[in-house]
């Protein structure tokens, strides 16, 4: 097991009425509050109206950004950043999903640099210090309401592009699994494809000596298999939406990593797709995931797919491990397109092969990702190809 520091450092607020203390917390951090959010739908469950409350009772004055797109764009980050500079902002909350929280991260430290937020991502400008960042979550996804990382997209160059970077980490999160009863079918659906996906990323590493994460991480899987199929029966179900927040948050704060050294692969090929066809992207991942894992399965590696398959999905362990391994995938697919309704191919969305070759040079970054297994640029174009039916 490798060395490593283990530090989240954002304070949850967990549970029913969870945003009755937005004001404790934007009290420590100054009087001007810039509000960030998605569309009008925080307006229409009320959350917004509810939101203001708690600033008003802090004694802090509101600005706002509004509008922030799914795959959030980097203009919206510049716009952001503007209204910090000449507003002198202390503080941001964010209120929406994993879009709205990426956007706000980045504007949180646009607004400390002089140079255009791109620059973060086409030059890797350092991340030095950020204004401080609170969040809202309405959608159980991305689990970005507990880490540093962010994704942006700009449209001008198809880049879609994520990036850690400590100062980001939301000082605190308020989570309210009620906030998420009004999240359709389908959103929930691509919400937890979003989860399993950031777990598999970890799970299927070269990495042999991490028992007790493994287990771990298989205890979350088998709590969205539970929880998912009753949240999109049942929208209102507490228990579930609970469960399906709470895993979505620690999939992703780095607890898991534990240490692992490895490229993630779905999420590089999936961010090629939604930068140039800006699909929902946990559909994305859901495409691409029993694709890669079926890509990858051989003689070298099919213990660790028998232990998904048995640990996971209960298959007889008595099974040949080939039989097994191909079992898993199996019943990953069988719950990501039957059981949550999601389409099964890039053909059902109106995606072609006409990209695929320059898309997979970018997800290697012209070389290749050292993942679970070695992926060249021509790997991920056969990937994509498996993806077409």
């Amino acid at each position: 097991m490798n060395s490593f520091i283990y530090d989240v450092g954002t304070k949850i607020y967990f549970g029913k009425n969870a945003t009755d203390n937005i004001s404790t917390e934007l009290k420590k951090y100054g009087k001007k509050v810039l509000l960030c959010y998605g569309g009008g739908s925080i307006k229409k469950m009320g959350l917004y109206d509810k939101v203001i409350s708690e600033i008003k009772k802090a004694g802090c004055e509101v600005f706002e950004l509004s509008g922030i797109e799914p795959n959030p764009r980097v203009d919206s980050v510049r716009e952001g950043a503007k209204i910090c500079k000449e507003q002198n902002i202390d503080v941001l909350l964010a209120v929406g999903g994993g879009s709205t929280l990426d956007c706000t991260k980045w504007i949180a430290a646009a607004a400390k640099v002089d140079h255009d937020a791109w620059d973060f991502f086409s030059d890797w400008a350092d991340v030095n210090e950020a204004l401080p960042v609170l969040t809202v979550l309405t959608l159980s996804a991305t689990g970005s309401e507990m880490n540093c990382g962010g994704v942006i997209s700009n449209p001008e160059t198809k880049d879609k592009i994520g990036r850690l970077a400590k100062p980001l980490l939301p000082k605190a999160s308020f989570l309210d699994p009620t906030l998420t009863y009004s999240v359709s079918a389908y959103q929930t659906a691509c919400g937890c494809a979003d989860i399993i996906s950031h777990i598999l990323e970890v799970y299927f590493a070269p990495n042999k000596d991490m028992y007790m994460l493994d287990r771990f991480m298989e205890g979350l899987l088998k709590t969205v298999i539970k929880f998912a199929p009753i949240a999109i029966e049942k929208p209102d179900d507490y228990e579930a939406r609970a469960n399906l927040m709470w895993a979505s948050s620690w999939a992703i704060n780095t607890f898991v990593t534990g240490g692992k050294t490895h490229e993630w692969s779905c999420h590089p090929l999936e961010h090629e797709l939604s930068a140039i066809y800006d699909i929902t992207h946990g559909l994305g991942l859901a495409i691409l995931t029993p694709r890669f894992l079926e890509y990858c399965l051989s003689e070298n590696n099919v213990d660790k797919y028998v232990d998904f398959g048995v640990n996971v999905f209960d298959i007889d362990k008595n099974l040949p491990k080939m039989e097994i391994a191909k079992l898993s995938i199996e019943k990953l697919s069988d719950f990501l397109f039957n059981t949550l309704g999601l389409d099964d191919t890039l053909t059902k969305i109106g995606i072609d092969e006409t990209n695929f070759e320059i898309m997979a040079q970018k997800a290697c970054e012209y070389d290749c990702i050292n993942g679970f297994v070695k992926l060249s640029p021509k790997d991920v174009e056969k990937i994509f190809e498996m993806c077409l039916e």
